[in-house]
């Protein structure tokens, strides 16, 4: 397609069901219908492949034009030039860690006319923003606050890797710390790896003075969040210092306390169950992703219909076509099925050259890219970028003659974030879905499918490298000796179709058996199982599942961790009445975290108390630095048999603990919700609350705030239970997108989007959301045309221009 990116001027659309309004566009072949719901979803109906990529483009773009030059700059390594030097650092790891390779073997590895989409989206993206740098007064007032344009894309922005979830090497860093200051066995008790035995001993060649330097810092660079400081923003709208610092540092608690319980407290479901469990004799399928939240939020919902396209669901709003929802022929979902595919590299460099290393035996040439970067405020600055056989040197220590280097199997063709759902949307069948699964890289996930033909099935997906010898989890030499043995084909990776038990959940933990035959490209570091187990046992109940039943589920509130720990507390004695009525509160309680519930409170904030305390009984002072969390798995397993770490009289020392952390607890909610316990609820602003924050929340005043932001609301639940949100007081990640699909009839779908389907504050779809997904609830997702038109809220046509 020979598109041009001049249009037309833009024209205010008075939209009328009796005569469509019309925009008229150079870059269109034919005529694309659009219809927009009550909830804010986007229909487009295209009469070719390329109108139908060019039109979603151009409307994701109009919808979140700021979120999209924001991912442009991250991508492209270009936030210096806008928010000046103390973003360098962050571009300088944006372009090291840059795919390099070639255009056209990216974007077919993920649909046969990929490169041709792909064009097609930026094409439409480009006509939208090209429009409004036209017609200033048409954008989002974000970029009136920072003074800033927004800028046209390319292929490369859309096949970033910069926001993708990557797996594993910081943790592999910290590991190595670890067994380095306390040795493998010691740190193999601490950790919960499994279901195999991983080797961690360090190779001889590796000093822990080398491992306790900065060795990543480009790496966690540029996958680190943007930050707005009140010098970005036009002077009127700005924030005041003293507040500022204030929330600067309220959120900078919060991150730390997601950074701490991240890596398995965050996490996603999804489940499909056979026709016949369900109660229509179809089978379901429900998907609830789990990631950070955010305004505008990460997913995006929008209805592809052209020839060979009729496809519903969500995706990121940067990438064309839909990672999860339902075509006419059947539905699937996505949670991250936890592939360690990065290795830490430490060379031996060449004393009189440090851009040379060793590597089988011979000193090689370290390759160089020069490249140029713009800082706002200064003279352009030159970097040097230099990568060895494995990939981007991220550490050079002429002290040491050491070198350190990140071997990334997501710089390989094919690893762009969910693009290769592509091919996924056109599926008809179980065998063309699972056939589409093998070009899906990035992120390694369970992909579930359910069709109206009865099946049901889960393939894992991802790049996994195969290494022989070695686990990955610690960083190894870059000579040679611990090279990967290429990568295993994804259908090689676990799989099945129709299960016998008729159910098929998964939660990031492990749900692989132990025979599994290609152990060596499968990891050892999964999330707590609670969320699946809780799954399971609700799904596999006896009673017929109704889309209800899965809406209850997605918002389980139920903590099975709470139903292990709360049968200790009957032994233990307290003094206090305060301390006997919170016994006797949690000896009666459901285990549910009802956001209304005080002996939810009490059990949540018992939990942190234990959970923070049992490091000291278990993690050696040395490493306690590098040890930010310890499963909760493994702490309920101390618990249950406490002579792996409490001593001389395991039992004894172990009930004063509880009954010391539960003491603590009651105290900590004294001072944080005051003395009267009937306040205590968990769900309030000062504890158990979802409050959504803009990117330049903390940078603008107070009236700005209040128009960017959504919340606070009281929540319940925690990072255990099904309907899983952050760890912490702030829900601050969970289930943004939720989707149930009964394959019987695609008209029941429903589905959930917070806060809102636009990222223009202006927009009534900017927050129009929040409140439904706060109360636990959902929007009908309708695919039937004349059914959508009958509650349509926007009409109308682009057409090319004559």
């Amino acid at each position: 397609m020979n598109i041009r990116l001049s249009i037309c001027l833009l024209i205010i659309v008075v939209f009328s069901f009796d005569s469509l309004a019309q925009k008229q566009i150079k870059a269109l072949q034919q005529e694309v219908e659009v219809i927009k719901d009550p909830h804010g979803i986007n229909h487009i109906y295209a009469q070719n492949e390329d109108d139908l990529f060019f039109t979603q483009g151009y409307l994701a773009a109009r919808d979140r034009l700021f979120q999209f030059e924001i991912w442009r700059r991250q991508a492209t390594g270009t936030l210096a030039e806008i928010l000046g030097p103390r973003e360098l650092k962050r571009d300088i790891g944006a372009r090291l860690f840059k795919f390099r390779g070639d255009k056209k073997s990216e974007l077919q590895h993920y649909h046969p006319r990929g490169e041709q989409i792909v064009d097609a989206f930026v094409e439409g993206i480009n006509a939208y923003i090209t429009s409004v740098r036209e017609d200033p007064e048409q954008l989002p007032v974000e970029f009136g606050l920072l003074g800033i344009l927004p800028e046209l894309w390319t292929w490369e922005v859309v096949i970033s890797r910069h926001q993708g979830l990557l797996q594993n090497v910081i943790d592999e860093l910290n590991y190595s710390r670890v067994v380095s200051l306390i040795g493998a066995e010691k740190a193999k008790s601490i950790y919960y790896f499994h279901p195999f035995e991983p080797k961690l001993s360090l190779d001889p060649s590796i000093s822990q003075e080398i491992l306790l330097k900065d060795i990543i810092a480009p790496y966690r660079a540029f996958r680190s969040s943007v930050t707005f400081l009140p010098e970005d923003v036009l002077p009127a709208a700005r924030n005041h210092t003293s507040q500022y610092l204030e929330e600067a540092k309220l959120l900078a608690e919060e991150s730390q306390a997601a950074e701490r319980n991240f890596d398995f407290s965050i996490g996603s479901n999804n489940w499909v169950v056979s026709g016949a469990l369900t109660e229509s004799g179809f089978p379901y399928m429900a998907n609830d992703p789990h990631r950070l939240h955010a305004i505008p939020s990460l997913r995006y919902w929008v209805h592809l219909h052209a020839p060979g396209w009729d496809v519903i669901g969500g995706g990121e709003p940067v990438i064309p076509g839909i990672s999860i929802g339902h075509n006419a022929y059947g539905a699937w979902g996505l949670t991250i099925f936890e592939t360690d595919n990065e290795d830490l590299r430490i060379y031996d460099i060449n004393p009189r050259n440090p851009h040379q290393y060793r590597h089988k035996g011979a000193w090689m040439d370290m390759k160089l890219i020069r490249d140029t970067i713009a800082v706002k405020g200064q003279p352009d600055e030159i970097v040097d970028h230099f990568y060895t056989v494995h990939g981007p040197v991220t550490f050079i220590d002429e002290s040491l003659n050491k070198a350190v280097a990140v071997q990334c199997a997501w710089l390989e063709v094919g690893g762009a974030p969910y693009l290769a759902s592509l091919r996924m949307d056109q599926s008809k069948t179980w065998e063309e879905f699972r056939e589409a699964c093998s070009y899906n890289h990035i992120p390694a996930e369970n992909m579930v499918w359910a069709d109206r033909k009865g099946n049901i099935g889960w393939q894992a997906t991802g790049i996994a490298p195969i290494r022989r010898g070695f686990s990955g989890l610690v960083a190894t030499p870059g000579d040679g000796s611990h090279e990967w043995d290429g990568y295993l084909p994804i259908l090689d990776r676990p799989n099945s179709l129709n299960p016998s038990s008729g159910i098929v959940a998964t939660s990031n933990e492990n749900v692989t058996d132990k025979d599994y035959p290609f152990p060596e490209a499968l990891g050892y570091e999964w999330a707590d199982a609670f969320r699946g187990d809780r799954t399971r046992e609700v799904l596999s109940a006896g009673k017929k599942l109704t889309l209800k039943d899965m809406a209850d589920l997605q918002n389980d509130y139920f903590s099975i961790p709470a139903r292990q720990l709360v049968p200790m507390l009957p032994p233990l004695e307290f003094k206090t009445e305060q301390s006997k009525k919170a016994k006797t509160l949690l000896e009666n309680w459901d285990y549910v975290l009802d956001k209304e519930s005080v002996a939810a409170a009490i059990y949540v904030m018992w939990e942190r108390k234990i959970r923070d305390e049992i490091k000291k009984y278990a993690i050696p002072e040395e490493a306690a630095k590098y040890i930010s969390s310890i499963q909760l798995t493994r702490v309920l397993q101390w618990l249950a048999a406490p002579g792996d770490i409490f001593g001389q009289s395991p039992e004894l020392e172990r009930d004063r603990f509880l009954q010391e952390t539960f003491t603590s607890a009651l105290t900590a909610l004294e001072v944080k919700l005051g003395d009267d316990m009937s306040e205590w609820q968990y769900g309030q602003t000062d504890y158990k609350h979802a409050w959504v924050r803009h990117a330049l929340s903390p940078a603008v005043s107070a009236d700005w705030q209040q128009k960017l932001n959504a919340g606070p609301v009281a929540r319940g639940g925690y990072s255990f239970s099904p309907s899983a949100n952050a760890y912490g007081d702030n829900n601050a990640s969970g289930a943004s997108f939720r989707i149930i699909v009964d394959t019987g009839d695609w008209e029941k779908t429903l589905g959930i989007n917070t806060p809102g389907q636009s990222g223009n504050p202006e927009s009534p779809f900017y927050k129009n959301l929040f409140s439904v997904w706060a109360d636990d609830k959902y929007f009908n997702a309708l695919f039937d045309k004349q059914k959508i038109l009958e509650s349509a809220v926007e009409h109308y046509k682009f057409v090319p221009e004559e």
